[in-house]
């Protein structure tokens, strides 16, 4: 199941973790030096990640679908009852039942 995401690697959640990060640092900062205003600052920033993430998403900068593999397909048909196990483990056409996963570089 893990081939079919990419765990958040898109433009989209890298800028939204980013953003999110500097709010928790002003945040913090300001927590410690026991300023209201400038944890209220660090809150406005966090929401302001969660939205350019969301907007980013929106314009096509998030995770993009992979489609399921035949063996992931039979796996499911399994588990909804509408398949024998047999199958299954005998390898959806012929494919392996459980294919490798690729590795992505970065």
């Amino acid at each position: 199941m893990a081939d079919k995401y990419h765990h958040g690697n898109s433009p989209a959640a890298w800028t939204a973790v980013l953003i999110i990060f500097i709010g928790t640092g002003v945040g913090s900062a300001y927590t410690i030096m026991a300023q209201p205003l400038g944890v209220v600052a660090g809150g406005v920033i966090i929401a302001l990640g969660g939205i350019a993430g969301l907007v980013l998403k929106g314009m096509g900068f998030g995770q993009q679908q992979v489609p399921a593999s035949a063996a992931h397909v039979a796996k499911a048909k399994v588990r909804a009852g509408s398949a024998k196990t047999a199958d299954v483990t005998a390898g959806a056409a012929g494919t392996d039942p459980e294919p490798e996963q690729a590795t992505v570089g970065g």
